[in-house]
């Protein structure tokens, strides 16, 4: 069980896992969870971990449709700049690896913004923690178990919300 299930099964929220076979020669993650799983590239929010010109990480978490948008999460973290950060740096300060990183159960919850898409959706998609496994829970429930805010910080929807 990985930390991300660990802390939503202590929350008692509403969720449910979804496993799929993941193929280790796949890079593009978040695409391969979305064809296995048949959901739409817009209910699967992809985690992104940047680092801020004050060198200090944070977390975006924006629809596997869309890219990050680093200006945009910039001004959300209110610093001049942001820039995804390095995989070693990554892996070491949320305890997961790439294509398996969740917003949940990290080992130091980083500051966390979402993309203000999630707010259109009853229930979003996110990583538990391993690749080939997917916890959707309600977008509410998502940003109450990381502290997160809700700001447009995806490419493909960024004039839509604030």
């Amino acid at each position: 069980m990985t930390p991300a299930i660990q802390q939503v099964k202590k929350s008692k929220i509403v969720f449910a896992l979804h496993e799929y076979d993941h193929d280790p020669r796949v890079r593009e993650y978040g695409q391969e969870a979305v064809k296995k799983l048949g959901i739409s590239p817009d209910r699967l929010f992809k985690t992104l971990v940047v680092s801020t010109d004050s060198r200090k990480l944070a977390v975006g978490v924006v629809p596997v449709s869309g890219q990050l948008d680093l200006k945009a999460i910039a001004k959300a973290l209110g610093v001049k700049r942001a820039a995804m950060a390095e995989k070693k740096q990554v892996e070491r300060s949320t305890g997961y690896i790439t294509g398996a990183i969740s917003p949940m159960g990290q080992k130091k919850q980083l500051p966390t913004i979402i993309d203000a898409s999630a707010l259109d959706l009853e229930i979003v998609f996110v990583s538990a923690g391993h690749r080939g496994l997917q916890i959707s829970l309600s977008p509410g429930d998502l940003a109450r178990l990381t502290k997160a805010t809700f700001h447009g910080i995806s490419n493909n929807n960024f004039h839509r919300h604030p």
